[in-house]
């Protein structure tokens, strides 16, 4: 498989769980993908899990923090896009319309982190690497394949990621009446884009894992104790489902068709 060692600036590089019950998903992440952990101190007294596949680092895993379980925000997926330097970025963000829900602190010697809001609600991290690049592996069955964001306002998160990250939004018609907006970092898709799908949905980050077979995925992710919220359907780009882990936390899976493998 093959092994990255940097990301551009503006590439999603990495992403980590916000969990309930670290345990539950070590167990569940496990079994599905065949992920082995590490456990790794922090400065704030607890363990950071780093998620490994064939040996490369493919995700993060954390204990929710208490205020967030208070505030009934549920376990959930963060996705984090590198960047040069936090600090210029922040000031992007705030410049374009975004908020600051965490300015940039150092993660020890991995790298430095930030956690922003876009105009629309969507919460992204903004990561500037040092020890750590991000994943080494994606593209993979088990490994991160695409980011996809769901949001209230298309056009102003659209705007927002143009000036941040320098994204170029494309929009296309994966069918009749349905548009995706495809985001380009120069010639590179790097994540893409949709209104939600649901009334009532709010605006959000998505991750999709690839997988070689998405309905055997699907199928054993469900004797794990996985709720299937859309089951395998074909799209132009591929096969795909989304589920939500037992500790709630939402993803995606998909087989890519042979064109559209990355």
């Amino acid at each position: 498989m093959p092994v990255r060692s940097s990301y551009a600036p503006g590439t999603p590089s990495w992403i980590d769980l916000s969990t309930s019950d670290p345990a539950a998903a070590q167990s569940f992440y496990g079994a599905l993908f065949g992920w082995h952990f590490e456990a790794n101190p922090t400065d704030q007294g607890g363990e950071y899990l780093m998620a490994s596949l064939g040996g490369e680092n493919v995700a993060g895993m954390m204990q929710q923090q208490p205020e967030q379980a208070d505030m009934g925000i549920p376990s959930l997926w963060n996705s984090y896009v590198t960047v040069a330097d936090a600090d210029v970025t922040i000031s992007k963000v705030t410049a374009a319309g975004g908020q600051v829900m965490m300015p940039p602190m150092e993660v020890m010697a991995a790298g430095r982190m930030a956690v922003v809001v876009d105009p629309a609600g969507a919460v992204i991290c903004l990561w500037q690497p040092k020890d750590h690049i991000g994943a080494t592996v994606v593209n993979e069955p088990g490994s991160l394949i695409w980011n996809e964001l769901i949001s209230t306002d298309l056009a102003a998160s659209t705007s927002f990621y143009a000036d941040v990250f320098g994204w170029d939004g494309q929009v296309m018609e994966m069918a009749p009446g349905q548009e995706y907006t495809s985001f380009m970092l120069g010639e590179v898709p790097v994540a893409g884009g949709m209104k939600p799908p649901m009334e009532g949905m709010p605006s959000f980050w998505g991750i999709y894992f690839g997988t070689d077979d998405c309905d055997a995925t699907c199928a054993k992710a469900e004797e794990l104790n996985a709720t299937v919220i859309v089951p395998p359907m074909d799209l132009p780009v591929g096969r795909m489902a989304s589920l939500t882990d037992p500790t709630g936390a939402m993803f995606s899976i998909i087989k890519m068709n042979p064109m559209q493998d990355a």
